[in-house]
C-alpha cells in the first residue's frame, strides 16, 4: 500500500542503545498523538481480547548526525510538516513538565536535537530527510 503521507524518525547515530530506543519510542507517541487520523483500529486477539491500536502506517528509522538533524529540522519547519521533538537536556529531566521546560530553553531555531520525528506528504518528508541513512 502507498500512503500519501510518510512518518519519519532520525536519531543521533552515535547515543547508546538505550538512548537511541528511548528517543525512538517517545518521537513516535508524539506522531501518534499530533495525527489521531493515523492511527489503525485496536487489535483484537485469537480470545476476542482487544489490544491497542498502532499508527497505520510504516515510521522510516533513520541514524543521522547533528548536521542532518539541524537540517532536516529547518526542513521541517519551512515545510509545516508535524514534528516530535528530542532535545539532549531532556535526557536530565524525569517528567513531561521537566521535558517541556527543557525544551523551551533550546535556541528555537537551533535546538540541541537527539531526535526528530516528522509526519507529512511524502515528497516533503523525503526532501527534509535526505542525507540521512536507515538506522542499522
Amino acid at each position: 500500500m502507498i500512503f500519501d503521507t510518510k512518518v519519519a524518525i532520525l536519531v543521533l547515530e552515535d547515543l547508546v542503545t538505550w538512548q537511541k530506543l528511548n528517543v525512538t519510542a517517545f518521537l513516535a507517541t508524539g506522531i501518534a498523538g499530533a495525527a489521531p487520523d493515523a492511527m489503525g483500529r485496536p487489535y483484537e486477539d485469537a480470545a476476542g481480547r482487544r489490544h491497542a491500536a498502532l499508527l497505520g502506517q510504516p515510521m522510516m528509522i533513520f541514524a543521522a548526525t547533528p548536521e542532518t538533524l539541524a537540517r532536516a529540522y529547518r526542513q521541517a519547519l519551512d515545510r509545516d510538516l508535524t514534528r516530535a521533538v528530542y532535545v539532549r537536556a531532556m535526557f536530565s529531566t524525569g517528567h513531561d513538565e521537566a521535558n517541556r521546560a527543557a525544551f523551551r530553553l533550546e535556541p528555537a531555531d537551533a535546538p540541541d536535537l537527539v531526535g526528530l520525528a516528522l509526519r507529512g506528504p511524502r515528497k516533503d518528508v523525503d526532501k527534509a530527510t535526505k542525507g540521512a541513512s536507515l538506522h542499522p
